[in-house]
């Protein structure tokens, strides 16, 4: 394959940090590489070099005569644009452009909810950020290089992008370079990773699940220092081979090897124990959604939402921007009201969240970390049963990635990363029983979400996470649910399900008579007079059988409710029939949502 671009004993060197000494890499036709590693450790800084946007103290960066390089940089840079059209086509023609596959597809994939014509500057950070991205992949490159690409997409976004970069070129041409902490796309999308770290740059073949195994694989062989990085690295292992079977399919994924190096692995959690622990702090009453429904003035939200949500439930909540997350969440958390319905709080609920806004640290901000983290308890027990080991507060800030001599640092100092962290640490020692994630995976490398999961594995509470990162919601949560047209839908099969239900929800809007001047006599069935009788009598049917379905289910939960809640064996059987129900009325929507776009087609 031909070499595209390289870099040769590379150096880089900062007045307070060297971050290269001597690195030499290559990339060629059909390479797609992933970059991860630490923050601060110079995965950015790599990709600059690499892309000729920052030039090396030493070595050089050589490309191959006429090859091009795209870059997706952390900074919006649209030039004299001032619309999202400008920004994307330029002055090209509309003709021209709307004949192109890729910039339609693209345009589709990432912006079709914009104003095209809206000015770039009433844009929010997000919607300039997904404008940046389509940019640069209506472009023709050679090598493609996106650092950080699904910061500000939600899990829809972030499959088109991976589909998309999957299909963009034929085999074994042109390439991609990433750098993302997003653990799903790094497994679907790149054949080869790069570690970052200690001044080198260490390659591994294949994605996230074989790079976590030859990890593990280096780390055995590796001295006893590295045992506590190692273990952490075992459990991530055994969770990709036990957890997510579709990823051992990948060709460099050693299924024998990781089944060696697991066998004496514990699963992940003790569900049970945790169930258990999670009863006796909370009682079986944790927070009650009862018919509750939300709406702003003119604008409903939520509409009739009934949920039950058990001790030591931990549910994933998945959605598109805007659907109706973070109001859900203000209905749990009590911080909104429902305008219908009801929400009920056992006597002892505490809840905690995590949000995006590193809320409270900046009332502390010019304390050191040790004086604020003197002013709460002493200890902190991980794990349950005879795994169950107490920790202090300096302990927990080790498996989080701060160093000693950190403690004395001011909190204002820290990094985004950092402040994330000792959000958590503090939510954690404050003992809440309902924890909420919204969107807890911001400013963090792929090692300490590997620490972060693994401290929540051995959280004795009910958890709800918000998070368009696929991977951590699959990774701590034990079901997921979706906000969809205001509705809590539950999700049987996880995420896939949920990307089904939104592409066929999408099908039958985009089969309606929405169409710029269009009209609905525009719009005529394509079936005969005795097929559409057929599919409305099999709608009707449908629509009785999922009103029974979820009178069923509003039975089950409330029997769940009271049933006895130290017996698991009973709450399982029960689960059981939830889950089934569900599933069947999956098969049902989607059928109706088929029925429906045959009629209005």
């Amino acid at each position: 394959m031909a070499h595209l671009l390289g870099a040769e004993r590379l150096g880089l060197e900062y007045p307070t940090k060297v971050v290269f000494e001597s690195v030499t890499v290559g990339v060629t036709d059909g390479d797609r590489i992933g970059i991860v590693g630490r923050n601060g450790d110079g995965k950015s800084s790599l990709l600059r070099m690499l892309a000729g946007d920052l030039e090396p103290d030493s070595g050089k960066v050589s490309r191959r005569g006429g090859v091009t390089v795209g870059v997706l940089t952390q900074r919006d840079d649209f030039g004299a644009a001032r619309t999202v059209a400008e920004a994307i086509v330029g002055d090209t023609p509309e003709h021209e452009w709307a004949g192109d596959t890729r910039i339609r597809d693209v345009i589709s994939g990432l912006v079709a909810d914009l104003d095209w014509h809206a000015d770039l500057d009433a844009l929010s950070g997000g919607q300039r950020r997904r404008v940046s991205l389509a940019r640069l992949l209506v472009g023709d490159w050679d090598v493609l290089m996106l650092d950080e690409p699904t910061n500000h997409l939600d899990v829809e976004g972030i499959a088109w992008l991976a589909e998309h970069v999957k299909n963009r070129w034929p085999a074994n041409s042109s390439a991609l370079v990433v750098v993302t902490h997003d653990r799903w796309f790094l497994d679907e999308v790149c054949t080869e990773t790069w570690e970052v770290h200690d001044r080198i740059v260490e390659p591994f073949e294949g994605g996230y699940a074989a790079y976590i195994l030859q990890r593990v694989e280096r780390d055995r062989m590796s001295a006893a220092t590295e045992a506590k990085r190692k273990n952490l690295m075992r459990k991530e292992l055994a969770w990709l081979r036990r957890g997510a079977p579709a990823r051992t399919a990948k060709p460099k994924f050693r299924i024998d090897a990781a089944n060696q190096l697991i066998e004496d692995e514990p699963p992940i959690r003790d569900s049970v124990s945790l169930a258990r622990l999670a009863t006796s702090r909370l009682g079986k009453d944790v927070v009650d959604l009862e018919h509750a429904s939300f709406a702003y003035p003119n604008k409903p939200v939520l509409d009739d939402i009934e949920w039950r949500i058990a001790p030591g439930e931990r549910t994933g909540i998945l959605g598109a921007n805007g659907a109706g997350k973070s109001t859900l969440l203000g209905l749990i958390t009590g911080e909104l009201s429902p305008t219908g319905g009801r929400v009920k709080r056992g006597k002892t609920v505490r809840v905690a969240t995590l949000n995006q806004q590193l809320t409270g640290l900046d009332e502390v901000g010019d304390e050191r970390v040790s004086t604020v983290i003197g002013r709460l308890r002493s200890g902190y027990v991980s794990g349950t049963g005879s795994n169950a080991v107490e920790l202090t507060p300096g302990q927990l800030l080790e498996r989080l990635g701060f160093s000693s001599a950190q403690l004395s640092t001011p909190v204002k100092d820290l990094s985004g990363g950092q402040k994330r962290r000792l959000q958590l640490l503090l939510i954690l020692l404050d003992e809440p029983n309902v924890l909420i994630l919204d969107e807890p995976t911001n400013d963090l490398d792929t090692d300490m979400l590997a620490a972060m999961e693994d401290l929540l594995d051995s959280w004795p509470g009910t958890l709800v996470v918000v998070s368009h990162d696929r991977y951590l919601i699959e990774r701590v949560t034990d079901q997921q649910y979706a906000v969809l047209g205001g509705h809590l839908r539950h999700l049987p099969r996880g995420v896939e399900q949920y990307l089904e239900l939104r592409r066929a929800t999408e099908r039958a809007e985009a089969a309606a008579p929405v169409a710029a001047g269009g009209s609905p006599t525009q719009h005529v069935s394509s079936l005969t007079g005795a097929e559409k009788r057929n599919a409305e009598k099999e709608l009707s049917s449908i629509d009785r059988r999922m009103q029974k379905a979820n009178t069923e289910r509003l039975e089950l939960h409330a029997a769940f409710a009271a049933h006895d809640q130290s017996d698991y064996d009973g709450l399982g059987a029960l689960q059981r029939k939830v889950a089934d129900l569900d599933e069947k009325l999956s098969e049902l929507e989607l059928r109706w949502l088929e029925l429906s776009e045959l009629l209005e087609g």
